[in-house]
């Protein structure tokens, strides 16, 4: 990468734009965030997913942050207890909510989370 010149971020974009996991994908900058619908019935298939990214951002050059890496289910998932997604051999951490782009998504898609923490900046301020 070239750090500090006019071509270090067209050069980042188009490494970033290279690596395409087969689930649904939305990138923003640096942020990669994977998604996966499933029925009550299915298997989970995000391990496969987060697989298929590491290599192509090994490929591309790059390496997956696994500090920030998150696992968050969305919705009433009832399915039989599955290992938990890892990252080279390490667990993600499951989490009820996650900071993404700004709006803290919680689980359960209330909002309670998220109005709580901007009133408390506001508040702090």
């Amino acid at each position: 990468m070239l750090h500090g010149s006019y071509h270090g971020p067209l050069t980042f974009v188009i490494l970033i734009d290279a690596v395409r996991p087969g689930c649904l994908t939305h990138k923003y900058v640096d942020d990669t965030t994977m998604m996966e619908f499933m029925s009550r019935s299915a298997f989970r298939s995000m391990q496969s997913f987060v697989d298929e990214l590491v290599q192509q951002a090994t490929d591309a050059g790059m390496m997956v942050n696994d500090c920030k890496t998150k696992d968050l289910l969305i919705g009433s998932v009832i399915m039989d207890p599955s290992p938990p997604v890892s990252l080279n051999g390490t667990p993600v951490k499951c989490v009820n909510t996650f900071k993404l782009m700004g709006v803290n998504v919680a689980s359960d898609l209330k909002w309670a989370q998220h109005v709580n923490t901007v009133t408390s900046k506001a508040a702090s301020r």
